[in-house]
C-alpha cells in the first residue's frame, strides 16, 4: 500500500475553521473566529479537547519554545552593518534565570562600544534577541531600513547600529548613557505566546538612562504580520522620535 501522509497541522489556516460539531449558527462562528486569536468555536471530545485542538495547541507551545531557546540568525545581522556585542550572560539557560546579567556589559564591552560606535547620535537604533531569535530574524531587515531612511531623511543623525545577543530592555539605558544619545530605540524579541514566535517591541527613549525608571520608555509592542506590520511600525517609530526630539521627553510624560 503507498504510504498514507498526514496533514501538517501547523500548515492549517484556524482564522476561520469551526471544529464544533453541529454548531447552531457557523456564520456567527466564523466571524468571531476571524475577530480574535482566542482558541474559541474548537468543540469537545466529552470533557476533553478534541485531538485537533490539542495537537494544534502543542505545535504553537513547541513554536514559542523553539523561539526561545534559537539564536539570531547573524547573517542578516552582519548584512545590516550592526556591531555585535553581548550582555554578562554566558548561555541561554543563564540568560532565562538571570534576567539581571542580561542587562549588563563588561567593562571591555562598553570600552569596545565607545570605541568603535559614532559618539552623540540623535538616534542610536539597537536590536537585542530577547525571547524570541525568531522575531528578529522576521521582522529587523524592513524595520531597520524603514527606521534608518526615515530619520536620516528628517536630517538626524543615527548612530552605528548595535545588536545585543542575550539582551534585556535596559541594555539601552547602558549604551545611551556611552553614546550620549539623544534618542534610543530598542528592538527586541517578545516572549512569545501561543498566537506567533515572531513577535517584536520597539522601546524608546529620550536621554535613555540608568538612573531614570521604566515608565521613561515609550513602547510599540505586537510587531508582526498580523499584529503591527514591521514596515507601518516603522513608520510610527520615526513619527515617534521626531515628536520626541520636539518635545525633549518620552514615556508616561510625552502626550501623544
Amino acid at each position: 500500500m503507498p504510504e498514507q501522509l498526514i496533514r501538517d497541522i501547523s500548515s492549517a489556516d484556524y482564522t476561520s475553521r469551526v471544529t464544533i460539531t453541529n454548531p447552531a449558527n457557523m456564520e456567527a462562528c466564523i466571524k468571531l473566529k476571524q475577530s480574535t486569536n482566542a482558541r474559541i468555536c474548537v468543540g469537545r471530545a466529552g470533557t476533553r479537547y478534541r485531538t485537533e485542538t490539542l495537537l494544534k495547541f502543542l505545535v504553537d507551545h513547541a513554536a514559542a519554545n523553539d523561539s526561545v531557546w534559537s539564536n539570531v540568525d547573524e547573517n542578516i545581522i552582519d548584512r545590516l552593518g550592526f556591531l555585535k556585542v553581548k550582555t554578562l550572560v554566558k548561555d541561554k539557560e543563564e540568560y532565562i534565570k538571570r534576567p539581571d546579567l542580561g542587562r549588563r556589559f563588561s567593562r571591555e564591552t562598553m570600552e569596545e562600544i565607545k570605541e568603535k560606535c559614532i559618539s552623540d547620535p540623535d538616534v542610536q537604533i539597537i536590536a537585542a534577541d530577547g525571547l524570541s531569535a525568531f522575531a528578529i530574524d522576521a521582522n529587523i531587515e524592513d524595520i531597520y531600513s524603514v527606521i534608518s531612511d526615515g530619520v536620516q531623511a528628517k536630517g538626524y543623525k543615527i548612530g552605528t547600529p548595535i545588536f545585543v545577543k542575550y539582551g534585556r530592555v535596559a541594555t539601552m539605558d547602558m549604551i545611551s548613557e556611552a553614546l550620549n544619545a539623544k534618542i534610543t530605540v530598542n528592538l527586541i524579541g517578545e516572549r512569545p505566546g501561543l498566537v506567533t514566535n515572531e513577535s517584536m517591541s520597539a522601546y524608546m527613549a529620550y536621554e535613555s538612562s540608568t538612573s531614570k525608571p521604566e515608565s521613561q520608555r515609550t513602547v510599540i509592542s505586537n510587531i508582526y504580520n498580523d499584529g503591527t506590520p514591521n514596515v507601518e511600525a516603522g513608520a510610527q517609530i520615526v513619527y515617534l522620535i521626531e515628536l520626541m526630539m520636539k518635545e525633549k521627553k518620552s514615556g508616561i510624560d510625552l502626550k501623544l
